[in-house]
């Protein structure tokens, strides 16, 4: 952890656990602003790996699932790592600097993934490093984030992961009202003073909620080889290729895509209750017959009581059953609409 930035924090009244912002003293309020009005987080429970070396781009574009080729200066992408036999290992979000990618993932798989990396580097001329502690991301979110990066950079990226570089940050697009600042530790005190005195400082589990709400999953230790990308909607949100060559698993997404039916997908849903469900809980539906119908991929308190996930279910279930968390007797799924379409069955 960076231990200056917590510091200020700190500072600025954040409750740390384990170095990732719970809260600034009123969690349930946050989250309401967070979908009312304009809040600022400090995006803590995701670490950063560099991927550097004059083979990086191959290096990349032979192991993960999307076209890394297209990855520019001014375009970021959704990708993921997944096991020969196609399951996600890890899902990423990769920007770049110079001839330098950065992938960005849930800090607690950090540590994992580089080793995983590590091992197919063999003779290419590739460092991969981790500098969580050395690039500071913030995120801003609301009816007031596109005015604020605008006063703020002079301008803001356009489009759905445009990104934008300035001398002591990059900007990139994560949706309509949406933003993600990478900076520099010895820049961010700075911007955050500027963004705090018109955005709320909120916890780090409401722009986990925002990406929930957006449709996009993080994979975690617990839903590990669980899932080929599919299942979790990679390809409706630009994580998967399927027209550039062969990288880990590929056949098994190839195969899925173009000659499988897929018998599950990502959703979004409520329940009710004030118990967090974890990633990894199964779902149960009376047509499974004492089977599990789906799993949980994230989970987070919603504004307004309950909460808020996104679980891979059983399409037949979804559609015709009534899906329950963990048990029978478990809460109910209300399911909700994604901001993007599924195809249809």
């Amino acid at each position: 952890m960076n231990h200056a930035w917590q510091n200020f924090l700190a500072q600025q009244h954040a409750h740390l656990h384990e170095g990732i912002v719970q809260h600034f003293g009123d969690a349930q309020a946050e989250l309401a602003t967070t979908r009312d009005n304009t809040v600022l987080c400090d995006l803590g429970q995701f670490g950063i790996l560099k991927v550097s070396g004059e083979d990086a781009q191959s290096f990349l574009q032979n192991l993960l699932s999307s076209d890394v080729r297209e990855v520019s200066e001014q375009r970021a992408q959704g990708s993921s790592l997944n096991s020969p036999k196609g399951r996600m290992q890890a899902t990423f979000l990769i920007w770049r600097s110079g001839a330098d990618y950065f992938l960005h993932l849930p800090r607690s798989l950090c540590a994992a993934i580089q080793k995983k990396l590590s091992m197919y580097v063999l003779r290419a001329k590739v460092k991969i490093s981790d500098v969580s502690d050395e690039i500071i991301c913030l995120g801003l979110s609301g009816a007031g984030a596109t005015d604020l990066v605008q006063e703020c950079f002079g301008s803001i990226p356009q489009d759905m992961l445009a990104v934008e570089q300035h001398e002591n940050a990059s900007i990139l697009r994560a949706g309509a009202q949406r933003f993600q600042i990478n900076t520099t530790p010895q820049h961010a005190p700075i911007l955050w003073q500027k963004f705090s005195a018109a955005a709320r400082p909120a916890g780090s589990a409401c722009w986990d909620w925002l990406n929930i709400r957006a449709g996009i999953p993080d994979i975690l230790p617990a839903t590990q080889e669980q899932f080929v990308p599919q299942m979790a909607n990679l390809d409706l949100i630009g994580g998967v290729s399927f027209k550039k060559g062969c990288y880990p698993g590929q056949e098994i997404v190839a195969r899925m895509q173009y000659l499988g039916k897929l018998k599950q997908r990502m959703y979004l849903a409520h329940i009710e209750g004030e118990t967090v469900p974890q990633p990894g809980d199964k779902l149960y539906s009376a047509e499974m017959e004492g089977q599990h119908s789906g799993t949980l991929i994230n989970a987070t308190a919603a504004p307004g009581g309950g909460c808020d996930l996104l679980a891979v279910v059983q399409i037949s279930s979804r559609e015709t059953q009534t899906v329950h968390l963990q048990s029978l007797q478990g809460a109910v799924l209300q399911f909700l609409p994604l901001p993007y379409s599924l195809p249809s069955a």
